[in-house]
């Protein structure tokens, strides 16, 4: 990736990987602003990744779980959210993820019917937001947690609507709207991560709290489990 589409954070360097386009958004500038109150609350060092490799992602599932069989996957094939993935490291420089983030937009037939035109069938973003869940909850199984929040908006969305319906089966029927970090039940087996739909659209505020609070339960998650002191440069 070309240095000039890095977005760095003057005050404390971190460095945001998504394209020059997404930087500019309102999702981009929520991200800014959560690394920078991460980086004011708490001693720990960052990493944003635009991407994440999935023949990394078998390679630790193979080590993590040996008596399970993987398949191979392409060198090249990646998970890339719209918000990337940003992590704390350890001492040792160990990545360990506490957010996660997509949006999505669907519908079009409130445009529609002010243009006078038919209804449309109901597009499927939904449904490629599907793959993506799979692959961040198997990434994170070694892990109790799902750091994972998508933002969808749209006249899809609108109360009422069967396609919420879909959103709820993704977020394994939890209730929408809400943040949830800590995977639940008899040993975490809802890894469900957080699901915000609505028909208008989120603003930065309302995207950056959310975010904040994900990363920051995340945060508190592998304090708890590998010490804070395991986070504090070697």
């Amino acid at each position: 990736m070309s240095r000039k589409a890095d977005l760095r954070l003057q005050r404390t360097g971190t460095v945001i990987n998504m394209t020059s386009s997404a930087q500019e958004t309102k999702l981009g500038k929520a991200l800014k602003a959560v690394i920078a109150r991460i980086e004011g609350e708490f001693a720990v060092r960052l990493q944003h990744d635009r991407d994440w490799r999935l023949h990394g992602i078998v390679q630790g599932l193979a080590d993590d779980f040996p008596d399970v069989p993987f398949d191979e996957v392409m060198l090249t094939s990646a998970m890339k959210p719209d918000g990337g993935i940003l992590s704390i490291l350890d001492g040792e420089g160990e990545k360990h993820v506490i957010l996660i983030t997509e949006v999505k937009n669907q519908g079009t037939n409130d445009l529609r019917k002010k243009e006078g035109l038919k209804k449309q069938a109901r597009g499927n973003a939904i449904e490629r937001l599907g793959k993506n869940v799979i692959g961040f909850r198997t990434a994170m199984l070694t892990e109790r947690i799902t750091p994972f929040v998508c933002f969808g908006y749209g006249c899809d969305f609108e109360d009422g609507s069967s396609i919420l319906d879909r959103v709820k089966t993704i977020a394994m029927f939890g209730p929408l709207n809400e943040v949830c970090v800590a995977d639940l039940g008899e040993a975490g087996v809802f890894n469900r991560g957080s699901f915000f739909f609505r028909e208008e659209e989120w603003t930065e505020p309302e995207m950056e709290d959310v975010m904040y609070e994900v990363a920051k339960r995340s945060i508190y998650y592998y304090f708890s489990k590998y010490g804070e002191q395991s986070f504090k440069a070697a």
